[in-house]
């Protein structure tokens, strides 16, 4: 059976490690996580983020770097929970275009960040989530984590934006777009079915639909 490296990419809320967690548990491939529990720069980053995002963004480059360096060396397929390229050009394009991120750090951040990717595995698929913006924000309401209550529709929509200006220029992979909104892969086993069988015919390079509204 052939090793393949999937990835999940998505806006704050969408689903990612519930899939993650699901589609891991399905097939028995090796799953990574966002480091957030052992992060040592996240409490400071919320206490003032412009003097903590180049630190933030540095910890986040080594951390996804050495996961999937493990990844690649696991013998089993692995699927991880947001990718090291959402990095650059999503959070730390944000944080610069908001103000927290200088342009010197911002620059500096972004070379290192194409050095360290250079020198990494490929994927074989990107999963790309997608939810409407109110529903993101229901869904983080609900989950209720202390270091989410400052985000805003207006953010939410602003990475949405960079999401698909970035998504319209990839191509190291084959993309799979998931409408969320209306899957509950958590809880309802046919849902998740589905959406198993379309990461499947998409790895083994059928021609797919993806799963929108």
């Amino acid at each position: 059976m052939a090793k393949h490296l999937v990835l999940v990419a998505g806006n704050i809320g969408v689903g990612k490690t519930t899939l993650t967690e699901r589609i891991g548990a399905r097939l028995g491939w090796w799953t990574g996580y966002e480091s957030v529990a052992d992060n040592p720069y996240l409490s400071d980053f919320y206490g003032d983020m412009r003097a903590w995002s180049f630190h933030l963004q540095v910890f986040f480059l080594g951390h996804r770097a050495d996961q999937y360096l493990e990844a690649a060396h696991d013998a089993r397929s692995s699927i991880l929970d947001r990718s090291i390229y959402e990095d650059a050009h999503i959070f730390a394009r944000a944080l610069h275009h908001l103000g927290n991120l200088n342009e010197r750090d911002y620059l500096a951040y972004r070379k290192l960040f194409e050095l360290v990717v250079d020198g990494l595995p490929r994927p074989d698929l990107l999963i790309y989530l997608k939810a409407p913006v109110n529903v993101l924000m229901d869904r983080i309401r609900r989950r209720a984590r202390n270091m989410e209550t400052g985000i805003t529709p207006e953010y939410l929509t602003l990475l949405d934006t960079f999401y698909e200006e970035w998504l319209g220029a990839f191509d190291l992979c084959p993309v799979l777009t998931i409408q969320t909104n209306n899957l509950d892969y958590a809880n309802m086993p046919s849902h998740l079915d589905l959406v198993t069988q379309r990461i499947q015919d998409k790895l083994a390079g059928k021609e797919v639909m993806d799963l929108r509204d």
